[in-house]
């Protein structure tokens, strides 16, 4: 498998694991937004092919590949044999010898396969949200994930600063139970940043100090256990410590800084607002509208504001991971929401591109799927899914096909480097 994949002949894999043959390919089918159709032997015996539950394995290849892919498994002992191809219709449809066996809509078999799910989501978490990914399956018209961009991706807008050799220093900071620092402090990096990692006990003890840094990153993941209000208890911690206090304000005051909250950064970052100019009427952030939390990849939709981090990427759509608890943006008030919506640099859409509130396409529930606000100057933003880790292309679930090494998310990195200058 490591040779195939290596010289990109296979497309698709599934192990044959419970429920045989016949539940891989549904799955495949599934998951493709596609039908297929088998062709077994007329002499085979047909319940036992689609149904044994032994080691095996469903591969997808390319029609000129097929000789050359079974002859490299038979090298190695390992008997493959074509049955089947997929068709745009979605059915799966199961032929022995010249006899249809099974023609059935991959909508209505992925209604089966999913209803046992959905009622126990429906008695564990929120019944309307079970609800509204249940009819989401029942979509046959879904177009699935898509990557449209109004910049080149390729296009590294930092190289001719990092040219110069100058690295400026980005705080990686995080908090206890953190665990996204890594993938962060390797993307600024690559960016063209010296990342540093701090903890929160080296600024509060004055070990560190923010003078020194351009940028300071609060990272996601699950710190303080993420119990109930993390973010906000790891805000608290600078806010009731008043040099650190002082110290923050100072950095958010400066006009050569910025800043960026991710998951329980954002959390965290929304409320230091008090200290963080030109974020007043930005929301805080609670618990999931689906009472779980969630990790998935979603659709987003980049908008136009002032974030410096989000130049010349308005019009934007593209799919980034989201695993959060408490991601639903709540505001004082409806006034508060209208106000900050020239703030909102980043909303969660459903698979056509239309804003939504409607789950699981807006994983959280927040209104006009907000996930991610800027200051009125631009210099801090806090998003609620996880860029950086989608930097790179291969870290995605899916991604068109393409060379480039990164996914449309370094953007926002460059344009950090691009904006320092």
């Amino acid at each position: 498998m490591t040779v195939l994949k290596r010289d990109d002949k296979i497309l698709a894999y599934h192990d044959r694991s419970d429920g045989g043959l016949f539940v891989t390919v549904a799955e495949m089918a599934f998951a493709g937004h596609c039908g297929v159709q088998l062709q077994l032997e007329s002499n085979s015996n047909a319940a036992a092919l689609l149904f044994n539950e032994e080691l095996g394995a469903m591969v997808q290849v390319r029609q000129q590949d097929v000789d050359n892919v079974a002859q490299l498994f038979s090298q190695r002992g390992v008997r493959a044999v074509a049955i089947g191809r997929p068709i745009a219709d979605r059915r799966l449809i199961i032929r022995v010898g010249d006899t249809v066996a099974l023609n059935e809509s991959t909508t209505d078999l992925h209604r089966a396969w999913s209803e046992t799910s959905f009622h126990m989501q429906s008695l564990r978490d929120n019944p309307e949200c079970a609800q509204e990914q249940f009819d989401a399956v029942l979509d046959a018209r879904d177009p699935g994930l898509s990557v449209n961009l109004t910049f080149k991706p390729e296009e590294d807008i930092a190289a001719p600063y990092i040219a110069t050799g100058v690295k400026p220093k980005v705080a990686i900071l995080r908090e206890q139970g953190v665990n996204s620092q890594a993938e962060m402090a390797a993307v600024f990096s690559r960016a063209g940043f010296t990342s540093i990692d701090v903890h929160m006990t080296d600024l509060i003890s004055g070990r560190r100090t923010l003078e020194e840094f351009k940028g300071v990153v609060a990272c996601g993941g699950f710190s303080y256990g993420d119990v109930l209000g993390a973010g906000e208890g790891w805000a608290k911690s600078i806010l009731f410590h008043s040099a650190t206090r002082d110290r923050f304000a100072a950095f958010f005051h400066r006009n050569d800084t910025f800043a960026l909250g991710v998951c329980n950064g954002c959390q965290m970052m929304a409320a230091l607002k008090s200290i963080i100019p030109g974020t007043d009427h930005w929301p805080r952030f609670i618990r999931n509208r689906s009472e779980q939390f969630e990790a998935r990849f979603s659709m987003v939709e980049v908008l136009g504001s002032s974030s410096i981090l989000f130049a010349d990427m308005a019009g934007s759509r593209l799919p980034i991971a989201v695993s959060h608890g408490e991601g639903r943006a709540e505001f004082l008030n409806e006034a508060h929401q209208d106000s900050c919506m020239s703030q909102v640099a980043l909303r969660f859409i459903d698979n056509d591109g239309r804003i939504s509130e409607q789950y699981p396409y807006n994983p959280n529930g927040s209104p006009m799927g907000i996930t991610a606000v800027s200051s009125l100057n631009g210099r801090v933003t806090a998003m609620m899914p996880h860029p950086e880790r989608v930097f790179r292309a291969v870290q995605n679930s899916w991604y068109p096909n393409r060379v480039d090494e990164y996914s449309g998310w370094m953007r926002i990195f460059r344009n950090a480097r691009k904006w320092v200058g």
